[in-house]
Parts: structure tokens; sequence; C-alpha cells
């Protein structure tokens, strides 16, 4: 690898005059020495003035890396403020084909400067990795590689309407975006107003449109012709993991994928910050392609995922796993007996008989208090109030891995509904806390979401575990009729301990307090009554992929958890 030796110069305020007049305004940071350098490109509207700002949890959008650890290495990091942030001209777009296009020009421009060795490498965290799919696509002739880390493709279904639901994360991102771009100290000169309305726009196109389309990566995947290493985490369910894991399987050149076992955004933020995992990870990876060393980073296995449960990594040679076997739990009456929920549900192996009563809940329940979450005397109670379905105890480690699909027989008394489902690994309890009135603990493993009006298939990218949906063309439900709702959960690695139940929750709301800044907002159309049916003739049915133990091949943990 690359070894530290160079202290680090700094240029502020370098403007590149785009095709249109509009200027873009760099900081570059590069070795403070003669040569020519491969240089690592970040571009956000997060605005380079606040590189210095200690990387914390509580500035989620410092997504830089360490910059001074990899000039010490031997590379250029050139940092752009995206058009209309920053101290850049022009009109914010969102990751419009005007800002794809910016990015073109400034890769190019990079590789002309006489500190360049006309290699150049996509770097950089969230919308520094969204915008690196962009730059893939467009293939400019000097860059060499992508590394998206923690970054969607899809920016209609991965963030701002899951399976049709509208999320407020997006919003309020905006407005904190803003908010940083313009306010500045007491006497101190304003910064940048972005005139574009993101908030509005995301409100009037409810559906999955061309304003969509002209965002969302994944169309266009398989243009890409540069080298991808494709890196995600297990928590980011509400945003990022579905991105990382359908780039890897849609890009057609050299890739790599790493799935860590970051439990949620924090986690996920704060191991992007730590010099240890530059160093095992990406750093072979640019030295590779941006510096032509003959490191073997391409050579062996090239997925390697963390198994919650298990808290190990394992290498594979493909995703998602071909030999998965899927194993059918059918949505049954309870009592399941072990949790205190709307109905107590069972998740069961044995089909359901002809006569089983569906189960049926009105909505908003008169105890939800934050979002779906119930407060009882313990405190918040997260399922007290909303559907579940548990397995009985498992008799030995179950390993799912895989793409979770939920078949789901439902009516709803109204003409849409909204369908927020949580797969979870329920802990035991004990008889004695049980009598206490006590829940289980419990992990949540993954998240799955529908909009009943959306369920409109696209048959082309569906696969039979994982429907795909084009969220274009809204339909009602004729009130009390069933229907077949597939729905996404999303994928997962997650070993099952013996003792343990499978859980499935199911509500047409979630709440901040589980579900964090990826919350829904609970709106004031939804009212009415919802019907689960879970009979011989309308079979409702989780699919697990299960992986068989003895396949295992546990390889050695390089970094501990996550």
């Amino acid at each position: 690898m690359s070894e530290p030796r160079y202290a680090m110069k700094v240029t502020r305020d370098v403007y590149v005059t785009m095709r249109d007049g509009v200027r873009i305004a760099l900081c570059i940071y590069r070795p403070d020495a003669e040569g020519r350098f491969p240089t690592l490109f970040a571009t956000s509207p997060y605005q380079y003035d606040f590189d210095h700002v200690p990387a914390l949890p509580l500035f989620l959008w410092r997504e830089t890396g360490p910059i001074e650890w990899y000039v010490a290495h031997g590379y250029a990091y050139v940092h752009a403020d995206a058009r209309g942030s920053g101290r850049s001209e022009g009109v914010f777009g969102f990751l419009d084909r005007t800002e794809q296009g910016d990015n073109y020009e400034l890769i190019e421009w990079i590789a002309r400067q006489p500190w360049s060795n006309g290699k150049v490498g996509g770097f950089g965290q969230s919308y520094y990795a969204m915008a690196q799919w962009f730059m893939g696509i467009w293939n400019p002739p000097h860059l060499a590689c992508i590394v998206p880390y923690d970054g969607l493709t899809d920016s209609y279904r991965d963030s701002v309407y899951h399976g049709g639901i509208f999320c407020g994360y997006r919003s309020a991102w905006y407005a904190g975006l803003r908010s940083n771009n313009l306010h500045r100290p007491v006497n101190a000169p304003t910064g940048r107003a972005m005139e574009f309305d993101l908030g509005y726009e995301i409100l009037a196109h409810q559906t999955y449109d061309a304003w969509w389309k002209e965002r969302s990566a994944y169309e266009r995947l398989s243009e890409i012709r540069v080298p991808v290493f494709s890196i995600g985490h297990w928590g980011k369910l509400g945003l990022h993991l579905r991105g990382n894991l359908l780039g890897f399987e849609e890009v057609k050149t050299s890739k790599k994928l790493l799935v860590t076992g970051a439990r949620d955004v924090y986690e996920a933020h704060h191991l992007f910050d730590q010099i240890d995992f530059h160093e095992k990870e990406l750093l072979r990876f640019y030295d590779h392609f941006l510096k032509g060393m003959d490191n073997g980073v391409m050579e062996g296995a090239p997925v390697r995922i963390w198994v919650r449960g298990e808290e190990r990594y394992r290498e594979e040679t493909e995703w998602p796993l071909s030999r998965a076997r899927y194993v059918t739990y059918h949505l049954r009456k309870g009592p399941s007996g072990s949790v205190t929920s709307l109905n107590d549900g069972r998740l069961s192996a044995t089909p359901p008989a002809q006569d089983e009563s569906p189960t049926a809940y009105a909505y908003p329940d008169p105890q939800w208090k934050i979002g779906v979450v119930a407060i009882g005397a313990a405190g918040p109670d997260p399922v007290r109030r909303v559907l579940t379905f548990t397995s009985p105890q498992l008799g030995e480690d179950l390993e799912v891995t895989g793409p979770v699909c939920l078949e789901l027989w439902a009516s709803s008394d109204q003409i849409d509904t909204e369908f927020i489902v949580k797969l979870s690994d329920q802990h035991p309890l004990s008889e004695a806390e049980r009598e206490k009135g006590a829940q289980p603990t419990f992990v949540n493993v993954s998240k799955g979401w529908l909009r009943a009006s959306h369920r409109e298939k696209d048959e082309s990218r569906s696969t039979p575990h994982r429907p795909f949906y084009t969220h274009q063309n809204p339909r009602p439900l004729e009130p009390g009729k069933p229907y077949e709702f597939e729905i996404e959960i999303l994928p997962t690695s997650y070993l099952f301990r013996k003792g343990h139940r499978i859980r499935l929750e199911l509500a047409n709301g979630d709440s901040p307090l589980t579900d964090n800044i990826f919350s829904h907002p609970y709106l004031p159309w939804k009212l009415g009554k919802d019907t689960i049916y879970h009979d011989a003739d309308h079979p409702s049915r989780i699919l697990l992929p299960v992986i068989a133990r003895e396949r295992n091949v546990v390889s050695v943990n390089l970094l501990g958890p996550p």
C-alpha cells in the first residue's frame, strides 16, 4: 500500500467555469511536493468551508473522510461545492443532469492540471456517493474508479417514497441543508441562499415521473465502465442499503461489494471517519486503480458481508446467494403467547385451514402516541398496538441472507391504505417476566413498505422474491375486496439464534422513536379499517432465504463490529 510521506497544502476558492458560464468553487488539498498525483474527487452541497468541522454524529453531513491522511499517502483531494451551494454559482438542482454534467467537466479539468497524473477516483459518503454513481454513468475519460460508500441509486424508492409511502426525511434534510448554507454568526456575512425548493418538488412529484427518473442512477447503472467498489450497511434501511446492493448487482464492470454491520446512520457515519477502515478497505482499491499498484485487490471473493447475530464477516462469490433456500412461514391466527400486541398472531410452517378467520384492525388506534408507538406503565411500547405474527421458538440457529418477500392478502374499507412491515428477532422471555406483563426484547432485522394504490408491478425488473413497482399509475382499491400484495422487505444477513423467535410486525404507520429520521408522517387521510387474510384461499406468507449452516465458511474478522 501507499506509505504516508507528504505534508498537505491547501488552495481554497478555485473557480472552474462550466459550459454555461457558471463557476463552480473548489478546495484543493494536495501533497506539498513536486510531481503528479492521482486525485480523489468529492462533490456535495455541504460546503468545503466546513471541512474543518469535527467528524461527530452531530454533523452527519460531514462525510469527506480523512482528507489529510489520503494526502499524506500521495493523493490530491478535490472538494467541490455543488452548483448553487456553498461558494459555487448557479442554482442547485439536486443531482439533476446539469449537476451531473458539472461533475464530468470537473473531472476532466482536474486531469489537465500540472499536479495531476490524469487519474481521478470518485470519493465520499451518502450525497458524495450518490453523485459517484452518475460519474460512472457519464464515464468521463479520466475517471478511473468509483467507491460509492453508503449511496442510494433510486432517489424516489430509496429515500422519499418508500413503496410509494411519503417519508419526511428528505424534506427535513433540505431544510437543514439550506440553513447550513445561509446561517452564520451574528455580524458575519451571510452564506448562500439556495433558491431551489426541493420540498415543493418532492410533494409535487408523488409518482415516479421524469423528474425522478433524471435523478435516479439505477435507470442507467449498466452504462458504468469503470471499476466499482460498492459499500453498504445493513442498518441503513430507510436510505442507502438498497442502492448499494442493486448497484452492485446491475453494474457489469469489475466490481466489489462490502456490506458492514453498522446498525444505523450514526455507526455508518462513524465508520467512514475511521482511518483503520480506509486503510483496510479503500486505500488498496484506490492504490490499484489510481496508482497502478499490483496489490491483488480484485483477487479472491468479490463479496464480503457482515452476518448479524453471528457478528462476523463472510466472503461470498456472488450477491444474492444462489444457494439460499426459501422457507415459507404462514401468517396464522394466534395466540403465540409470547408478546402483547393487537392480535398476537402466529408464524407457522403449516398452511392455514380453509375457514381460518381474518385479522382486522381500525386506525388510527386511540393508544398511538408517538406514531404507532403506545405508552404503557413501563414506557414506550413499539408493538403493543400493532399487528404481530410470531414463530415458535427456533429449535436451531437459522441464518436468513438475501432478499425477503411478504405475500400479503388484505382488504380495506377505504380506497387506499399503506403497509409498513418489520421483520424482527424476538428474544426469549421468562415465564415469570411474562406474567408480570413484560414485553420481550427484540432486534429489528429489516423493513418493507407498500402503498396499496401503487401495486402496479414492473414485471421486467421484478424477481420471484423481490417485487419491483412502477409507482407511475396509482389505482384505487375496491373497498372490501381482498387483494394480494407482494411487499419487498429489504435484504439482510442475520442469524436467528436457537430459542429466539421470528416476528413480523404490521401497521399502516411507524414512529420517529423506532424509525428515527426515516419515519413516515401519519397523514390525516388514513382513517379506516384493514383486514389481513390468512386462510387456504388467501395464504398470506413470508418467504425467507435460508442458508444451510454447514455450508457457511466464516472468514477472518478484520474490523470487528461493525
